[in-house]
């Protein structure tokens, strides 16, 4: 199984699709080693995130820790600090690093709130290419300011010999905000189409594989069902800087437990965590970010493995690309359904504004599930 482990909300971009940042945690009252502690072994895959999780003093320590307990640690960052990620990249070369980046230049800055992070972006990247890291990449959240650009970053990755991790425009709990839509769905499912066709182009297997979760991402996008039912609370969940433990990082009401007060078996094997289950699998929020999507295609016999269904879809994708023959989306995707949204609120840089944080306070489960609160 998978687990997502949020150190802080502490952050120092200003991101428009994400106000985690107008409502840092403290640091005193952040999950601390001796809680990470009681994590166990196996993991399939960890994830250390945030806010900004590079914020976090110990992050070195916290590596070191959790490093063993998972067959591929990630780091998720804004990339703005390069001291502590050469030094993690130096020590431990495997450690999968995703710096986020929104565009090119000017599209970068503006979305994150970054004055001049897309150039420390990229140098950073490049330091850590000079350090010796070989599971490096960008990753990038599908939205309308940014659509144009998607297919010439991944482009650029490939100039790099880096990955390119993508997600799209959604709302969570976590973001402190419920008001992210397309304003234009058709269009940005259509920039994921040519997305699509370069990465079964290459002769990378994982690109291959990430072409087929980005196609989940254009039926999310459109408003469609997902491709495969969630799993999130059963192969994937997420600690919250309190300790607190969710199913997912979505609803604030799939709460499964505290690793602060009880054992990781109380929690992961608990009354509480038996309904939330249920309550994923009644759930009609339509997401399909990276931690609901990729467990959702694993074959649930081997963890490594994909689904049948989706094997097939990329061996025979691919083939037709190597018969110069194009992909046939409208056998997947059903172009005349378009989810029609009430009128969007316009997302705001915050790249020359001022904004005053609202410090969280010490206790948990201070979030808002806001009225009228969907991903669709």
């Amino acid at each position: 199984m998978d687990l997502s482990v949020i150190l802080t909300y502490r952050c120092d971009s200003r991101c428009s699709m994400c106000y985690v940042w107008k409502n840092p945690t403290h640091p005193d009252y952040e999950v601390d080693i001796k809680t990470l502690h009681k994590l166990p072994g196996g993991f399939d895959y960890l994830n250390i995130t945030g806010g900004e999780p590079t914020l976090r003093k110990d992050l070195m320590e916290v590596c070191d820790l959790l490093y063993p307990k998972t067959k591929k640690l990630e780091i998720s960052t804004n990339g703005l600090h390069i001291e502590i990620l050469e030094s993690i990249v130096k020590k431990y070369p495997d450690i999968k690093i995703r710096i986020s980046i929104e565009g090119f230049e000017s599209t970068n800055d503006k979305i994150r709130g970054e004055k001049e992070g897309y150039k420390k972006k990229i140098d950073v990247m490049n330091k850590l290419i000079k350090a010796g890291g070989t599971d490096l990449g960008f990753a990038t959240t599908f939205q309308d300011e940014n659509i144009d650009e998607i297919a010439d970053i991944f482009k650029f990755t490939r100039e790099l010999k880096i990955e390119l991790a993508t997600s799209a425009l959604h709302n969570a709990f976590q973001f402190h905000k419920n008001d992210n839509y397309m304003y234009d769905r058709m269009r940005v499912a259509k920039g994921v189409e040519k997305l699509i066709k370069d990465m079964i182009g290459t002769w990378s297997v994982k690109t291959w594989f990430r072409a087929y979760l980005n196609l989940g991402l254009m039926s999310k996008i459109l408003g469609h069902k997902r491709l495969h039912p969630c799993t999130q609370g059963t192969d994937s969940v997420f600690i919250d800087p309190w300790g607190d433990t969710y199913a997912c990082n979505v609803r604030n009401d799939l709460h499964i437990g505290n690793l602060r007060e009880q054992s990781w078996e109380e929690i992961f094997n608990g009354e509480r965590a038996l309904k939330v289950r249920d309550q994923v699998a009644a759930c009609t929020q339509n997401c399909w970010m990276v931690s609901s999507a990729k467990t959702a295609i694993r074959n649930m016999h081997f963890a490594q493995l994909p689904k049948v269904s989706v094997l097939g879809w990329v061996l025979i994708n691919k083939t037709r690309s190597l018969l110069g023959l194009r992909i046939p989306f409208e056998r997947y995707i059903d172009y005349g359904i378009v989810k029609i949204d009430a009128p969007s609120i316009q997302r705001v840089s915050y790249l020359d504004k001022i904004e005053k944080k609202e410090l969280q306070p010490s206790v948990s489960r201070r979030y808002v599930q806001f009225d009228g609160f969907f991903n669709n």
